[in-house]
């Protein structure tokens, strides 16, 4: 599953003049991974059930958006990848 954020960083030093204004974004893109639920925690062992990414078994907006279609874990479970990548433009 591949979740992207857009973010406004207002920055008073990038402004240069009044007539143009720099505006610069910042966007997330958040993934999660691999399950890493340790399903035999109980008994004192290690082991995770293999599921290699997330895939949300509803709709978004809806509880069970949250529970991976896979492997029946929650998301929280899942190792979390953010990418980050800040991108400027000039508004005329």
């Amino acid at each position: 599953m591949r979740k992207i954020q857009l973010l406004e960083n207002q920055d008073d030093d990038s402004i240069t003049s009044e007539s143009s204004t720099n505006s610069a974004f910042t966007v997330r893109i958040v993934r999660y991974k691999e399950c890493q639920k340790n399903h035999a925690a109980r008994v004192g062992g290690h082991a995770v059930d293999g599921c290699r990414e997330f895939m949300p078994s509803g709709e978004e907006g809806t509880s069970s958006a949250f529970i991976c279609a896979a492997c029946g874990c929650h998301r929280n479970f899942h190792r979390r990848e953010v990418e980050t990548e800040v991108a400027s433009c000039e508004l005329f």
